[in-house]
């Protein structure tokens, strides 16, 4: 089931089989993406990372994750784009700002418990009947649905991961993360995003080693290697447009920041990469 407009708002509901996964797991450029994993324990691959996901886990990716492999005997799904939650409130931006959707270091997975359950299978059961709604209202109806199910899943991230909302420091890490996910293929250097948020670089590194184990170089550079990577392995783009597209002048300067990272070149990389994937 899917919801779109003429003026570009996307969300795509649908209950995924082993016949309808090839099909299912197609991404564009802005989608957000929630799987709910409603059969048996299964595996799925993402960026060459395995994982595992028990009955009832939820595993949220964007469109940087590319889904390269997924054994599900039955899930969910939930795919929606930028356009469709704009101005859904500020709970939604913090949610999309934080750990929830650009954490680029980690992919979330949630465990849905039994208590939990009954908030997650209403939710589902009035988008499945609003998907089929065709009234004036149907838009609103289905932003507030989405709404309920990403504070549901927020709360129960910042619960398994103890952290405290509302704190101006972790808004600022939230609100950098986000500019990183918008600039980072542009802007390689601390000060422009200090200058965003109008600090100084040396007080975003004090925010950052205050209240994580990451820098903010670190976080720019992780970000820029998931695109390389995920470039170098699933296009046949040439190395000098990699660069390029990732705001490097040259290749040089971009394979030798390549390989510090990866210790690999980028062709190295790309060669070792296919060969994992013939013998897989």
């Amino acid at each position: 089931m899917i919801y779109e407009n003429n003026t570009l708002e996307f969300l795509k509901v649908t209950e995924i089989t082993k016949s309808s996964k090839e099909k299912t797991f197609d991404t564009g450029s802005t989608d957000m993406t929630f799987v709910w994993n409603r059969g048996s324990s299964t595996r799925i691959i993402v960026n060459q990372i395995d994982y595992k996901l028990s009955k009832n886990d939820i595993i949220i990716l964007t469109n940087h994750h590319k889904i390269e492999d997924a054994d599900f005997e039955s899930a969910r799904l939930i795919k929606f784009n930028l356009p469709f939650i704009n101005h859904i409130g500020l709970e939604i931006e913090n949610s999309l700002k934080g750990d929830l959707f650009f954490n680029v270091t980690s992919v979330p997975i949630l465990s849905i418990e039994e208590s939990e359950l009954d908030a997650f299978e209403n939710s589902w059961d009035i988008f499945c009947i609003e998907m089929k709604s065709k009234d004036n209202l149907q838009y609103e109806m289905l932003q507030s649905i989405l709404k309920r199910i990403i504070i549901l899943c927020a709360r129960k991230l910042k619960k398994e991961n103890k952290t405290i909302a509302g704190e101006k420091e972790a808004d600022i890490l939230r609100d950098f993360r986000f500019l990183v996910e918008n600039y980072f293929a542009k802007h390689h250097d601390v000060a422009f995003y200090a200058s965003k948020l109008n600090k100084s670089p040396k007080t975003l590194s004090n925010l950052f080693s205050s209240l994580s184990d990451r820098t903010p170089i670190d976080i720019i550079h992780e970000r820029i290697m998931v695109h390389a990577r995920k470039q170098i392995y699933h296009t046949t783009k040439s190395i000098k447009e990699i660069a390029y597209d990732l705001g490097y002048e040259d290749i040089q300067t971009f394979s030798r920041f390549f390989k510090n990272k990866e210790g690999l070149s980028p062709l190295q990389y790309r060669e070792r990469s296919r060969v994992a994937s013939n013998n897989f």
